[in-house]
């Protein structure tokens, strides 16, 4: 069985997995200095249950800790694949301001 490979396509803002010289699948994000921010995962279903859209999250998420950036989990995969990986957890982005009555 054969490993994606994953890169980071700016133009596009998604980090891409390839297989078999196919899209395996994508992560969109939108990025500042600071923090990535994911939007939404995909894995087509061709390639489904081969580790895809893990490979998309740690490879991200390896990349935005070298960058010194927090993220932030809006897409529901990349939110449950941190929970479940305590490692990753420190990168997830906490608000600095907190809004009281």
């Amino acid at each position: 069985m054969s490993t994606p490979t994953i890169t980071d396509s700016p133009g596009t803002r998604r980090y891409e997995a390839h297989m078999e010289g196919k899209l395996a699948g994508f992560s969109a994000y939108i990025r500042t200095p600071e923090m990535i921010a994911f939007l939404h995962t995909e894995v087509d279903p061709e390639f489904e249950g081969r580790g895809v859209g893990s490979a998309l999250a740690r490879q991200a998420l390896d990349e935005a800790r070298e960058r010194g950036q927090s993220v932030l989990a809006a897409c529901p995969f990349i939110a449950g694949w941190i929970a479940h990986h305590p490692d990753y957890q420190d990168l997830e982005y906490t608000p600095r301001s907190v809004v009281s009555d």
